[in-house]
């Protein structure tokens, strides 16, 4: 199975250049990398140029003119430039474990969606990846030894960044409990053809909020058939710790998802197929 890893991202090529870097480690490898650019930076081309002659993946770049933050628009030219028959969105600020493409994979089911989790990592220790003291591929070996004073902070969440095998009697027991499955849209993954007969992204409903990569995921998909399923513990990945960005005040948007949710639109209006590249 051919996937699509489409990664939302805006400037940070740094950070962009540590997430191929942790693709570079996956042990699943039949895969493509999608770079969705919210704006059209010289140095995000210059990182992506640079990367295509470093690695042995695919990796392709949209883009769009910057105005403004426009991320659901972005993913949807994601979509559009993909070619894997399944597709995991994932943010920018976010690296990957080795097994967490392989994770995806192996839990993806048709008709269900996966939702996954991350660990917060501190600024210390994102300053310290950033610089290149600290690999990612070290934590997720040494989360329980070496890092293992991180599960004292409770806005790191620990427990997340815990590996369990997809195949594994823990992880099916887990799976019998009520997990958390609202989708969190820097680690989520369906097929392709769901999210397409969908109309993709709200690119206009929301404005500039996070309703809709995660929240209006969480009830179009279940509205449409499609099951949401946890694949935290198995798909894990790190967050890079940054500021907290202002992205406006969310009641307009949120009384505009409730009363789609009312009405059963679970065909957005304004997505791929009103999409003009």
């Amino acid at each position: 199975m051919k996937v699509s890893l489409i990664i939302a991202v805006y400037k940070d090529t740094r950070a962009l250049e540590l997430i191929l870097e942790s693709l570079s480690n996956q042990i699943y490898t039949n895969f493509e990398v999608v770079v969705a650019e919210d704006g059209a930076c010289d140095s995000m081309k210059k990182c992506i140029t640079e990367a295509q002659q470093k690695y042995n993946f695919t990796i392709k770049h949209t883009t769009q003119e910057d105005k403004g933050v426009r991320k659901a628009r972005s993913q949807n030219n994601g979509i559009l430039a993909s070619s894997g028959e399944y597709l995991i969105f994932i943010d920018g600020d976010c690296l990957l474990y080795s097994t967490f493409i392989y994770g995806h994979v192996q839990l993806a089911r048709p008709k269900q969606a996966l939702s996954g989790r991350r660990i917060n990592l501190d600024k210390k220790i994102s300053d310290a990846i950033r610089e290149g003291t600290v690999k990612s591929k070290d934590i997720e070996n040494s989360l329980l030894t070496k890092y293992l004073y991180l599960a004292f902070n409770k806005e790191v969440r620990f427990e997340q960044g815990i590996y369990i095998k997809p195949n594994s009697l823990i992880f099916q027991l887990l799976q019998k409990r009520k997990r958390n499955t609202e989708i969190l849209g820097c680690n989520f993954s369906l097929w392709k053809e769901d999210i397409v007969r969908l109309n993709g992204f709200d690119e206009l409903s929301y404005g500039i909020s996070a309703i809709p990569d995660d929240m209006d995921w969480t009830w179009r998909l279940p509205m449409a058939g499609i099951k949401i399923e946890s694949c935290k513990n198995v798909a894990n990945m790190m967050h890079l710790w940054h500021k907290i960005y202002d992205r406006g005040d969310a009641k307009k948007a949120l009384l505009i998802m409730h009363q789609n949710r009312k009405e059963k639109k679970i065909i957005c209006e304004y997505g791929l197929n009103t999409h003009v590249v």
